[in-house]
C-alpha cells in the first residue's frame, strides 16, 4: 500500500513540477507581464515583458522592440530577469535529478539509497525554482498596484495593469513548489533492499554443503 502511494505521489509530483517548469519558461519570455490601454487610441494595446515592449493593433499587427539597456531597466525587471533564468535552470536540473529516482525508472534499483537522495535533491531543486518564480512575479505585481493607485499621477495618464504572464507565473511557482514537495515526501516510500546475510554467519554444515565439499564420515553422523 505504501509503495503504491509512493509511486502515485512521485508521478503526480513529477507532472506538477514539469508543468510548472514549462509555464515558468513561457512566463520568462512572453511580453505579457503588463498591459496598457491608451484612452486616446483604443485601437492599440501596449504590453511589456522582461525583454521587450510590444504594440498590438486592432487589425492583429504586432510590433515589438527590445529594452535598450539592462542597467536602464527598473530594479524589479533586472532582478526578475536573473531570478526567472535561475528558476528555469533549477527546473531543468530538478528534472534530471528526480527522473532516475522514480520507481518507474529502472536505473539504480540495486541502490535504493541513491534513488532516495536523487528524489530529495530533485524535489529541493523544484522547490527553490518555485520560490525563484513567485518572488519576481509578485514583486512586479506589487509595483504595478502601487503605480496604478498612485495619487500623484493625474487621472488622464494611462496606467499599467496586470498581464496574462503575471497569473501564469503565479501558477508556475505554485506548481513547482507543490511538485517538489510531493517528490521530497515520496522519497521516504522508496523500499530499502535488505542486506544479504554474510557467509560467516552460516552454520559450518551448510557452508560445507554449499561449497560442494564432502563431509567427513564422523561429522556426517553428527549432522544426521
Amino acid at each position: 500500500m505504501a509503495g503504491s502511494w509512493g509511486a502515485r505521489a512521485q508521478a503526480g509530483g513529477m507532472l506538477l513540477a514539469l508543468l510548472g517548469w514549462v509555464c515558468s519558461c513561457v512566463t520568462t519570455f512572453v511580453p505579457l507581464w503588463k498591459n496598457l490601454n491608451l484612452d486616446l487610441n483604443e485601437l492599440e494595446v501596449w504590453t511589456m515583458g522582461l525583454w521587450q515592449v510590444c504594440i498590438i493593433q486592432e487589425e492583429g499587427a504586432v510590433e515589438c522592440q527590445g529594452h535598450g539597456s539592462f542597467l536602464a531597466l527598473p530594479p524589479e525587471l533586472r532582478v526578475s530577469r536573473l531570478l526567472m533564468c535561475l528558476s528555469n535552470g533549477l527546473g531543468l536540473l530538478g528534472s534530471l535529478l528526480a527522473a532516475p529516482g522514480l520507481e518507474v525508472w529502472r536505473t539504480c534499483e540495486d541502490r535504493p539509497w541513491l534513488k532516495r537522495r536523487l528524489l530529495l535533491a530533485g524535489g529541493a531543486a523544484f522547490g527553490v525554482a518555485g520560490m525563484a518564480t513567485l518572488a519576481p512575479v509578485s514583486w512586479v505585481a506589487y509595483n504595478t498596484v502601487l503605480d496604478f493607485w498612485d495619487d500623484s499621477v493625474p487621472d488622464i495618464v494611462p496606467r499599467w495593469e496586470f498581464g496574462e504572464a503575471t497569473f501564469l507565473g503565479w501558477f508556475a511557482g505554485v506548481f513547482l513548489a507543490a511538485g517538489g514537495l510531493l517528490l521530497a515526501c515520496s522519497a521516504r516510500s522508496v523500499r530499502m533492499a535488505p542486506p544479504p546475510a554474510p557467509a560467516c554467519h552460516q552454520p559450518p554444515a551448510t557452508r560445507g554443503l554449499a561449497g560442494g565439499q564432502p563431509l567427513h564420515p564422523k561429522n556426517a553422523d553428527l549432522v544426521i
